[in-house]
């Protein structure tokens, strides 16, 4: 807790001072061009890897940056998709999976979720995807089962996506961009794929 008021000080005394007039301007209203869906875990920062300011990305979290498919009922993921195509008519939608991803982890090992039935239930829509890896092998940009997952995630989340009919509007009108991320943790490099692609390819 005591670390959470230091940095709230820290913030109100060194960060919004010299980004007053940016504040000022966002209590306006937000106009972010990108949706950015990626994984709760804490070692991933959007703004961060894509060196943005407040007011530019506006963010989905949860485990395994997972997009349920449309009419799967009503949730916040939806719920936030729609108001970013819809309203704030955001130029760009990315998906961001992550190396040493633990809900991509529990789906090459279902034995990790034996005491988190929650996590299990969330996870459930993407088991196929261990299927595909152990019948069909790895693809060339994957270095491991691990990764495979990982990157074959992002994809199914795309296509997701898609199943939501304004998206896929906007998508072929070419008024928004569909893009897939996998970034590494350790060397911040990333690799991106777009709906149709068959490889990651480095960023």
């Amino acid at each position: 807790m005591q670390r959470l008021i230091q940095g709230v000080h820290r913030f109100q005394q060194r960060v919004f001072p010299s980004k007053k007039a940016l504040f000022a301007e966002l209590a306006r209203g937000q106009h972010p061009h990108t949706l950015f869906i990626t994984c709760s875990d804490s070692r991933i920062d959007p703004f961060l890897i894509t060196d943005a300011e407040p007011g530019e990305i506006f963010v989905v979290r949860n485990a395994g940056n997972t997009v349920p498919v449309a009419g799967a009922g009503t949730g916040g993921e939806s719920a936030t998709i729609e108001y970013a195509v819809r309203v704030l008519n955001i130029a760009t939608i990315v998906v961001c999976g992550h190396s040493h991803c633990g809900a991509m982890a529990a789906l090459l090992d279902p034995s990790l979720t034996d005491k988190l039935p929650a996590v299990r239930d969330w996870l459930t829509a993407a088991q196929h995807i261990r299927d595909e890896i152990e019948q069909d092998g790895l693809m060339p940009s994957e270095r491991n089962a691990a990764e495979a997952t990982v990157k074959r995630n992002v994809v199914l989340q795309l296509a997701n996506l898609q199943s939501y009919d304004f998206v896929d509007e906007a998508y072929h009108a070419r008024r928004l961009n569909l893009i897939g991320w996998f970034y590494r943790l350790e060397t911040g490099e990333i690799e991106m794929i777009e709906p149709g692609d068959e490889e990651f390819k480095p960023l």
